[in-house]
């Protein structure tokens, strides 16, 4: 007979139940929270449309979307996809359920996602995103940019991690440099070689700038903009320095200011730095963006990241629904932080009590020992196997904290012990 390959699918996490304990403990943090600050929680199907999945998705995602094939008789429906990510499914599912939502609508998501990625280490085509949006009928205050991260911030100090930084940008600000030196048709190409440009050297970066013909009075105001970073009145001067008078650059000095000036309000433990590298791959954001980083462990990468979209929704409605939102991808985290050992498999047993029958004439009081306990709200596992007493034994060390082993006189008078395992 032949004998099937038992490892997990390339680019899919699977852990044992000793690390798969510390995952969910994470994302229980993150998820208390979210809720700590009036997030809904929703869910939404895992398969969509793929033209709702690619009505505003940007960049390579056709190539990465997992499609679903069904047999001839239900060709009809075979134009269905795996969702890459929350954010597209909540403009969907915020249009459908408009009606029955209370505005702004602060709603969370926490659940797997599915890309078709180049398999390589830390990267997954199956992982956890822990989401929290806010979206507004017809206007969203700037404020909410501010709040949407400093929630973000406080889940991530549920997290095991030295202290981090957030860094924070408004896409309005390139825009704008491009609208005021007339390079708005090259509005996309820059865009992308600004969101690579930390991953490479400057010469590469200026090289990328200069073959699209800009010319090298642009290409130094463009590098000198990217070079921007630090505490918000000093990057608020630099920018204004550029004497840039459009209303979409102004605009994004603005609001750079604002969020910055409310999340210090908000989240006054927070470190927050402006940072014109920043301006995120995804073509649907269109104000505030943000990266999170721990300057201690920068092989972390980005630990959080989101942003404003003002248009995600147009494709559905003709309706305004503006909105801003960021997401913990915590299933390359969590690798990342074994990784760095600063995750390793929970010394906690999974279960509180386990109750051990010595022999078969004792299981239905063993049965009525373990309901008790439960009922008390504790996990009980109740060992059923015809093993000699100590195999049980070394099953229960394995799996709980305490046992209560029933013989002859405990099923008779009703009274055990609980014994801790070591």
């Amino acid at each position: 007979m032949k004998k099937f390959n038992t490892s997990p699918i390339s680019g899919m996490q699977e852990l044992t139940p000793a690390l798969q304990a510390q995952f969910d403990n994470l994302k229980s943090g993150i998820a208390q929270a979210f809720r700590a600050h009036g997030f809904q929680h929703i869910e939404t199907p895992i398969i969509e449309r793929t033209e709702v999945l690619l009505a505003k998705a940007g960049g390579d995602t056709e190539k990465q979307i997992y499609k679903v094939v069904k047999t001839a008789e239900t060709a009809h429906d075979a134009d269905q996809a795996l969702r890459f990510d929350h954010t597209v499914p909540l403009a969907r599912y915020t249009v459908e359920h408009m009606n029955d939502l209370a505005f702004p609508f602060k709603v969370t998501q926490i659940a797997r996602n599915f890309r078709g990625e180049r398999a390589q280490r830390g990267r997954f085509r199956e992982f956890y995103q822990c989401d929290v949006d806010v979206i507004g009928r017809g206007e969203l205050a700037v404020a909410y940019d501010a709040e949407v991260i400093a929630t973000l911030a406080e889940a991530i100090r549920t997290l095991p991690l030295p202290g981090f930084v957030v860094r924070i940008s408004n896409r309005k600000l390139l825009g704008g440099m491009l609208e005021e030196l007339n390079l708005e048709h090259l509005a996309s190409e820059i865009f992308d070689i600004v969101d690579h440009a930390e991953k490479v050297p400057m010469e590469k970066t200026v090289a990328r700038l200069e073959e699209l013909g800009l010319g090298e009075e642009n290409v130094v105001k463009i590098t000198t903009f990217i070079g921007i970073s630090g505490a918000r009145e000093s990057v608020v001067e630099k920018l204004r320095s550029f004497g840039f008078e459009n209303e979409i650059f102004q605009a994004g000095v603005a609001e750079l200011d604002e969020v910055m000036l409310l999340i210090g309000e908000l989240s006054p433990e927070t470190e927050v730095m402006a940072d014109m590298l920043i301006v995120r791959g995804l073509d649907y954001y269109t104000g505030t963006v943000f990266e999170t980083i721990v300057p201690e462990r920068r092989e972390l990468g980005s630990i959080c990241s989101g942003g404003r979209y003002e248009n995600l929704a147009g494709y559905y409605t003709d309706q305004k629904l503006p909105g801003v939102g960021g997401s913990i991808g915590l299933t390359r985290l969590f690798f990342m932080l074994q990784d760095c050992e600063l995750v390793t498999a929970s010394e906690r047993k999974p279960v509180e009590i386990c109750v051990v029958p010595i022999t078969k004439n004792e299981v239905s009081a063993a049965e009525r020992v373990a309901r008790e306990l439960r009922s008390a709200g504790k996990t009980v596992d109740l060992v059923l196997s015809e093993k000699k007493l100590g195999d049980k034994m070394k099953y229960a060390g394995r799996v709980a904290r305490y046992v209560a082993v029933i013989g002859e006189d405990e099923a008779k008078s009703g009274e055990y012990e609980l014994r801790e395992l070591k």
